[in-house]
């Protein structure tokens, strides 16, 4: 995320365009049609929560059903029932970490994320999802193998019960030159290092399409050589955080088809910012970004 528009700057933004907008009917005259175009099936689709917003969560299940997939990001327990309630999936829960500056690399969160994380992970597999996001922090000064070292002692003490409960613990990746200055887990050859230290199936790497494109490049190249470590995508236009259309510098369909060449079989969430002025134009941006992702 830039600057300008992290997540915590946007979702300020939504907030304030929700309570102008008046939130009565910000869904409506969006989508008429029940599944407006058939999927594939080989992607398995989601949308991240923070970008759509600035619909009520109860539009945002009907949007995506609308769309003709049932998952969203980025959401945690006590906006789970809603998701139930509309037979949509939660693709990457949250909740346990923080924030996304203090996390596991630095031992003086320890004790508070491993009790959050101990308590999410029986939460998560009570509610049947398998997916729990956490984050490395910021190095404020620390060296990465410090840093390493730390985070593999620290995710050690919970990894036993997400075993046990089937869930997957994933640390996100963030570019640290444009959006997260200093956030330590900005390579992806740190994050595979951190799988290989942790030792379980269930410690996994989401790869931040967007993120690691400003901080290395060679996107197809790195999944192909470590898609064994990854265990979820977001997906974004560079530069900027928008759509994912001809705009930006990142050929969608390539990566897509790169990712289903692995045997991938998880999900892949969008997680861009739409520039649209109208919800609809907003709602038809996600349309556009799903279509072309479903290779």
């Amino acid at each position: 995320m830039t600057s300008q528009t992290s997540r915590r700057n946007v979702l300020k933004q939504i907030a304030a365009t929700t309570i102008a907008l008046g939130t009565g009917n910000v869904f409506a005259g969006t989508l008429t049609d029940e599944n407006e175009f058939a999927l594939k099936g080989n992607i398995n689709h989601s949308v991240c929560s923070w970008t759509y917003n600035f619909l009520p969560l109860d539009d945002m299940c009907r949007m995506v059903k609308k769309l003709g997939f049932a998952a969203i990001d980025l959401v945690g327990p006590k906006d789970w029932p809603t998701l139930q309630k509309h037979g949509i999936y939660s693709s990457m829960c949250n909740g346990a970490e923080i924030n996304l500056i203090k996390g596991w690399s630095d031992k003086q969160y320890h004790p508070t994320l491993i009790k959050n994380y101990k308590e999410h992970i029986e939460l998560v597999k009570k509610a049947g999802y398998k997916n729990l996001i956490c984050f490395s922090g910021n190095r404020n000064g620390m060296d990465e193998e410090t840093g390493l070292i730390n985070m593999a002692e620290g995710i050690k003490q919970i990894i036993g019960l997400a075993e046990k409960n089937n869930v997957i613990i994933q640390i996100e990746v963030f570019n640290s030159k444009v959006d997260h200055k200093d956030y330590m887990a900005d390579k992806s050859a740190w994050a595979v290092e951190l799988c290989k230290r942790i030792g379980s199936p269930n410690f996994k790497i989401l790869y931040d399409i967007y993120h690691m494109q400003i901080n290395e490049g060679d996107v197809i190249r790195t999944i192909q050589n470590n898609h064994q470590y990854f265990g979820h995508y977001h997906t974004a236009g560079v530069p900027g955080r928008h759509e994912i259309d001809d705009s930006q510098e990142l050929f969608y369909p390539a990566i897509m088809k790169a990712i289903l060449e692995t045997g991938f079989k998880d999900y892949v969430a969008q997680e861009f910012i739409p520039t649209g002025k109208t919800n609809d134009e907003k709602i038809k941006a996600l349309k556009k970004a799903i279509k072309i992702c479903d290779v």
